[in-house]
């Protein structure tokens, strides 16, 4: 099939390349030119494991390419809108202006038995409002609803082997549905679960989906405060509950929460759309949630000037990690970065090294300091952060680590450490929610 991509941030530019992969013919666009110049080129504009190869392999069959020319998606007859929604300035609502914006140059360049398929994270309403312009503009046209599910570090996977597929018609509309089951012939073989339902529960799917998460990530960290104050085990207290199959192992893993350009934004933008549908006590608990979650940030610097012996000025402190998750180079409400800027604003001589997102939270956070390695940044410290849980990170050597240092103190931000192995080996070792 002949598909265009609107919009090749994360979500667009590995969805473009997959379903050239899948064997259909893609034009990628974006208003950025020199991103458009680097997907052209067969490079990745941000980190992601898996997606240079698959660009490379999607350019060389020629069934993938990529313009800032609205006029290149004719002739496609699918066309999917995956542009950015991201939180309001100094509000909780998503800003829609990037998706509003496609949808109105897009209407223009549509032909008749056309299908949009938006999978850009909306508040509820958003597709029925598009609908209604549609109707206005392109009455030949229909409207999908299919909502992403990408975790970052693994998107490629999730793209092409997807846990579900879900989309969202209009009622009556077969035919949409008839075209979506071809462009994802090849996962639908495979037995992917497929939902089929209206525009309100697709576009509901994917924010409650992340509420739940981000929800489940919050109450462990709760329970890490509790664990703090009575002197339990929050990563024990873990095991033992989520030997439940109600309950799950599975994001419970207690420290400095969640971050990045998903969760945050999607629980506040889901927070404040109950709001304007009068159902804003529906929602209430995500404002804990998000309370908690944000306290955790806070409570790793107060540990850090507890270790150091009640003050940080002055003190050098190495942090390990600058990317909100390991495997990508996102440093969106990063957790990592955030504890970082704090303590340097305290008066702390912070060192930050990552193995990837060097550049974007240099740009972000020009003050501090950066460099390449864990070494170099543990170089004389006398407090090393684990606040991003990179596999070269959990795997260092303490024993070796420690000759480095100016006093082996380590705060375990993720609880990915083995306790036990860093104290033998002469450190001073603090977690979250761990005594």
């Amino acid at each position: 099939m002949k598909i265009s991509v609107i919009g090749l941030g994360y979500l667009g530019a590995v969805h473009a390349a997959a379903m050239a992969k899948l064997g259909h013919d893609v034009i990628g666009l974006d208003a950025d030119a020199t991103r458009v110049s680097v997907l052209s080129g067969g490079q990745a504009p941000f980190f992601e494991p898996g997606l240079p190869e698959l660009l490379d392999e999607a350019l060389s069959t020629g069934r993938l390419r990529f313009s800032t020319d609205y006029a290149d998606v004719e002739g496609a007859t699918v066309h999917f809108v995956c542009v950015g929604t991201p939180q309001k300035c100094a509000e909780n609502a998503a800003d829609l202006r990037f998706i509003d914006a496609a949808f109105a140059e897009l209407l223009t360049h549509l032909a008749d038995g056309d299908v949009v398929v938006g999978k850009s994270t909306v508040p509820v309403g958003t597709a029925e409002r598009l609908a209604e312009e549609m109707v206005a503009t392109a009455p030949g046209a229909a409207l999908v609803w299919n909502p992403e599910f990408l975790r970052e570090g693994l998107a490629v996977q999730d793209t092409l082997h997807p846990d579900r597929l879900v989309y969202g018609l209009a009622a009556g509309d077969e035919t949409s549905e008839t075209v979506l089951n071809e462009v994802y012939a090849t996962p639908l073989s495979e037995g992917i679960p497929l939902v089929v339902t209206d525009y309100a529960t697709a576009q509901l799917v994917k924010v409650a989906a992340n509420s739940f998460l981000a929800t489940k990530i919050s109450f462990i960290n709760a329970m890490a405060e509790l664990c703090e104050t009575t002197g339990a085990d929050v990563t024990q207290l873990a095991d033992a509950i989520g030997h439940d199959v109600r309950i799950g192992r599975k994001f419970l893993n207690a420290g400095l929460g969640f971050g990045g350009g998903c969760l945050p934004k999607d629980i506040r933008a889901f927070m404040a759309r109950a709001g304007e549908l009068g159902a804003d006590q529906a929602l209430a608990f995500l404002r804990e949630v998000d309370s908690i979650n944000m306290r955790r940030r806070v409570r790793m610097v107060d540990l850090a000037r507890d270790v150091c012996g009640g003050s940080i000025v002055g003190r050098k402190v190495a942090v390990l990690g600058a990317a909100f998750k390991p495997n990508s180079d996102d440093v969106r409400d990063s957790p990592a970065l955030s504890v970082a800027a704090q303590m340097q604003l305290q008066g702390a001589e912070v060192v930050v090294t990552d193995p990837q997102a060097i550049a974007n939270a240099e740009a972000k956070y020009p003050d501090l300091t950066y460099v390449s390695s864990a070494e170099e940044a543990a170089a004389d410290a006398e407090l090393v952060l684990l606040l991003t849980e990179w596999a070269e990170y959990v795997q260092l050597d303490p024993r070796a680590l420690g000759k480095v240092v100016a006093e082996p103190r380590i705060l375990d931000g993720r609880n990915v450490l083995d306790p036990a192995a860093w104290r033998d080996a002469g450190w001073t070792y603090r977690a979250l929610g761990r005594p």
